[in-house]
């Protein structure tokens, strides 16, 4: 007895045969098969832009608080009005307001003996001044600090040395510089043992830091210098050789109508940072902070205590929450797109019912002809899926270039938004698919 002829094909045939059809039946509609991956399109493309601005403002966060220091609070001093103020009780009398010492190294001193927990506390004199040099000359910053200053807030020496407790206790006319001053004064030679004119002093170069890379926005936003810039000398050398505020002078005492004193910087210092070890106790420690200085500047409010981590952070919410929104929308976008694949699909299935019938007529069995709607249906999708990594590069670059919001393309989001749209096009091309399946071959064959 002859066995039975079998006309099943090896399985893998079969699914390159169903692959192919699925192909040219996606290949002979183009325009529909587009229209119907709009959604697809523009969902990855908005999840690819999205991600690219959501990476780029993180990277610009963690970048401003590299700036800005960790667990660091910041003490800035006010120019407060020195004036006369008419009493309400008495209008013909007049007071005057109560004094302040302003900012100075007893402030800081003060807080680094009461108060436990801090690590690090720098002061700071910026002063703005010029550059000389072999016939150059530029404006720029002369900055006194001590040497916490540089581990507050990451600087490393390109070359050279750190300032030694002989240039800080003896204000030596030492100075570090940055790199930007470094390329426009010592262009071809090692600037190491060299000297500048800052103002009117003759500095000794001693160290290069390293480029710090600082964008417009964290330089607008945070309100902080161009680093590069600088020329970093020892506090005291400011102290002792351009200016010390918290002295009385000469000029001073000659400048004696309040008119004048009114518009006087009398703050010793420009700035005080402190990092405090723990960044639970950063909002206590500025509350004990802000009762100190209130009693030492007689209950007179000419300081401003910040926290930039927190503030950072509480933007850094702010743009997750934004991104959560956008992702939301996008993925809307790409659920809309997946109903418009399902519902063209069971369109096409009306369409083709004949050539459904023939194929099942011709020995194609019911599974051939589910994978053949969802071969189509994930083609759709995945097409749709790479117009859109396109576009969206395309719009995270533009917002990058036009808007100027930085913005960083991650592998993992193409990766991520591709895999999405493939598997929405497997997910609601399986109901189409299972529709075509179980037609009737005869009834189809009839089907007019």
């Amino acid at each position: 007895m002859k066995p039975p002829i079998k006309n099943d094909f090896p399985e893998k045939e079969r699914m390159i045969a169903n692959l192919t059809i699925a192909f040219e039946a996606v290949l002979s509609n183009r325009v529909r098969s587009i229209l119907t991956g709009l959604g697809i399109i523009f969902g990855v493309a908005a999840v690819i832009a999205m991600l690219a601005i959501g990476n780029g403002a993180q990277k610009e966060i963690i970048d401003q608080i590299k700036l800005v220091g960790l667990n660091n609070i910041v003490i800035k001093p006010i120019i407060a009005q020195i004036e006369e103020q008419i009493s309400e009780n008495d209008p013909f009398s007049k007071e005057k307001k109560k004094y302040s010492p302003g900012l100075t190294l007893r402030d800081k001193n003060s807080i680094a003996q009461i108060l436990p927990g801090i690590q690090a506390i720098s002061p700071e004199i910026v002063k703005d001044t010029y550059i000389m040099n072999n016939g150059i000359r530029r404006s720029a910053k002369l900055v006194g600090v001590t040497p916490p200053y540089f581990k507050l807030f990451n600087f490393e020496l390109e070359e050279g040395t750190m300032f030694n407790d002989q240039n800080l206790i003896n204000g030596m006319p030492v100075c570090i510089i940055g790199k930007s001053i470094k390329a426009k004064f010592f262009p071809s030679e090692n600037p190491i043992g060299k000297k500048i004119k800052c103002g009117n002093q003759w500095l000794t170069v001693i160290g290069v830091l390293e480029q710090r890379i600082i964008s417009k926005n964290s330089i607008k936003r945070l309100g902080i210098r161009d680093y590069n810039m600088d020329v970093y000398v020892p506090l005291k050398t400011v102290l002792i050789r351009y200016e010390n505020r918290d002295l009385i002078t000469k000029a001073i005492i000659e400048k004696g109508d309040d008119d004048e004193i009114a518009t006087n910087n009398y703050h010793q210092l420009d700035r005080l940072v402190l990092q405090v070890a723990e960044t639970e106790k950063l909002s206590a420690t500025a509350d004990i902070i802000a009762r100190m200085l209130a009693r030492k500047h007689f209950d007179v409010v000419d300081y401003e205590i910040e926290i930039p981590e927190l503030l950072l952070k509480q933007q850094q919410r702010t743009n997750d929450i934004f991104n959560y929104v956008l992702g939301a929308i996008a993925g809307i976008s790409l659920l809309v797109g997946g109903i418009g694949i399902m519902n063209i699909m069971l369109a096409s299935v009306l369409e083709r019912i004949k050539e459904i019938g023939l194929r099942l007529s011709i020995g194609a069995k019911k599974k051939d002809i589910v994978f053949q709607f969802m071969f189509e249906a994930i083609m759709i999708s995945a097409t749709g899926g790479i117009i859109g990594i396109f576009i969206g590069v395309l719009m995270a670059y533009g917002v990058s270039t036009f808007a100027e919001i930085p913005t960083i393309i991650s592998f993992g989001s193409i990766v991520i938004s591709f895999g999405v749209a493939t598997l929405i096009g497997l997910i609601f091309g399986i109901a189409p698919a299972r529709k075509a399946a179980k037609q009737n071959p005869i009834t189809s064959l009839r089907y007019e």
